[in-house]
């Protein structure tokens, strides 16, 4: 009697164990991952802002493959004005110079001022491609390759993941992003500038040599740079002020400086540095490029954050409606309990939490 009249341990309400990081995960990411260097060697690594937000929500669908269709058509939905918004840049970008005479004397006497006293008077791509450049391909050039191709995917990727774990971290990123795009892109069409591989050929630098994609030539893999090497023939030769490709692995670097531990700090500020010596040695910028976007990557933290701070007080200042005033707050549904009271704390908004079965 004491077995039939004890009460029972409650059944299990917890949600059950997802498939995510399981065999379907692995599975999937394999998939991907063997299409993804299949494409690469035949088509040339994504460079394409609309090809390589294709392959980041592939890698997203087959990371979270248990989650239901309306969720990858959620992330279709909000990053197709984002996609967009890039391959505009992109193609306004190649107006910039309007018939203009880039310019391009005064940079080189910037960099000729801030550094010929370490180069001999020599701008420092000239002095860099001097004394590191050689004809067969050294190791130094597999990594800038590698560093170059990074802009086209780190920022996008990064967005990825904050759109999987915090949309509203999402949002911030993409605000600031955006401010920092639509800035450079203002400043090529006030201000077209040549990078020092023009330069060269128009006979104001010695000779410099373009050269950010001959790093993967060392493993055969002549293709990879494909879809870059069509972009850089088709891009606008004289946007080189500011530097949006050392900006951009500056920004992503400082949004989330603060949220990571200080000890991995110089690892992650390497990045944006291994960017700078990459651009110059390759002769696609100047240091004074690179100076510039780091400002214009502050600008674009300080401008957009103080916009947001001016909107949220003036969303708190709004009048509060009268009936609501009167009424008073309503009361908390009934589900709106403490997260330590019951399972279902922590699902997802929109996401119905799972109830006690009945007994």
């Amino acid at each position: 009697m004491a077995v039939v009249t004890d009460p029972q341990p409650p059944a299990p309400t917890g949600p059950t164990a997802s498939a995510d990081g399981g065999r379907r995960r692995v599975i999937a990411m394999a998939i991907w991952s063997v299409a993804f260097v299949v494409a690469w060697l035949a088509i040339g690594l994504p460079t394409d802002p609309a090809y390589a937000f294709l392959w980041i929500w592939a890698g997203t669908i087959a990371w979270n493959s248990s989650r239901p269709w309306r969720s990858h058509l959620r992330f279709a939905r909000d990053w197709v004005p984002v996609v967009l918004l890039l391959a505009a840049y992109n193609l306004s970008r190649g107006f910039a110079d309007n018939g203009a005479t880039p310019h391009a004397y005064e940079l080189i006497v910037a960099d000729r001022v801030m550094f010929g006293w370490a180069t001999g008077g020599e701008v420092p791509t000239v002095w860099l491609q001097e004394h590191l450049y050689r004809p067969d391909v050294q190791w130094w050039d597999v990594l800038a390759s590698w560093v170059y191709f990074s802009h086209f995917v780190v920022a996008l990727a990064a967005a990825a993941v904050l759109w999987l774990r915090d949309r509203g971290r999402w949002a911030a990123f993409m605000r600031r992003w955006a401010f920092l795009c639509a800035s450079g892109l203002v400043t090529y069409f006030l201000y077209p500038a040549a990078p020092p591989w023009w330069a060269a050929q128009n006979g104001l630098l010695t000779e410099v040599a373009r050269i950010s994609t001959r790093g993967w030539k060392a493993f055969g893999m002549h293709g990879a740079g494909n879809l870059l090497n069509a972009g850089q023939i088709a891009s606008n030769p004289v946007a080189a002020m500011p530097s949006l490709h050392t900006a951009f692995a500056l920004f992503v670097v400082l949004f989330f400086l603060r949220a990571t531990r200080k000890r991995w700090w110089p690892l992650l500020l390497a990045y944006p540095l291994a960017m700078t010596f990459t651009l110059v040695y390759c002769g696609e910028h100047y240091v004074i490029d690179v100076l510039v976007g780091w400002a214009y990557v502050g600008m674009a933290f300080l401008v957009v954050g103080l916009a947001e701070r001016w909107w949220a007080a003036r969303q708190a200042r709004r009048p509060v409606p009268a009936d609501v005033a009167v009424a008073g707050p309503a009361a908390p549904p009934v589900s709106a309990v403490p997260a330590a009271a019951g399972p279902g704390a922590g699902e997802p908004a929109g996401e119905p939490a799972e109830q006690p079965a009945a007994r």
